[in-house]
């Protein structure tokens, strides 16, 4: 069932069932609460990590604790993390525009995959988000064992 020449993806699966799958005006539009949401999400959690890095920073100039340094070290992480959830989903919410767009124009070749990507992108956003929540227990663990290594000594 591959078809010859045509498309360079038409062996795709997701790809070949596009002809057969057709988009309202308003499936793109669902994304949109959504990523909101997570933008306001992601701005808060950038806003609170840059207010939390000048605090240390401040501190590890007065004392220069290593302490310190590793929690400044685990927010760079965070940080890179936030960006790139920002961008994925900046992209994401692109593509759902465009899909809308495709759908207003009678382009159903087109709003499938711009609607199939977007929400990978999606995804890619919320795995990332993950994987920074999970780094944030990083710093509290840092914490912890200082305080655990300061009472054994």
């Amino acid at each position: 069932m591959v078809r010859r020449g045509g498309a360079p993806f038409a062996r795709w699966p997701a790809i070949r069932y596009a002809g057969a799958v057709t988009l309202e005006i308003s499936t793109p539009a669902l994304l949109f609460p959504a990523i909101s949401l997570l933008f306001l999400s992601f701005t808060n959690r950038f806003l609170h990590l840059a207010a939390l890095i000048r605090e240390l920073y401040g501190n590890w100039l007065e004392k220069h604790d290593e302490t310190l340094m590793r929690q400044i070290s685990n927010l760079r992480r965070r940080l890179t993390l936030i960006r790139w959830m920002q961008f994925l989903g900046a992209v994401s919410l692109f593509l759902c525009v465009a899909s809308m767009v495709a759908v207003m124009t009678g382009v159903q070749s087109l709003a499938v995959p711009c609607f199939g990507i977007a929400l990978g992108l999606m995804g890619g956003s919320l795995v990332c988000l993950t994987v920074e929540v999970w780094i944030s227990g990083g710093a509290l663990r840092i914490l912890l064992s200082t305080l655990e290594e300061g009472r054994k000594g």
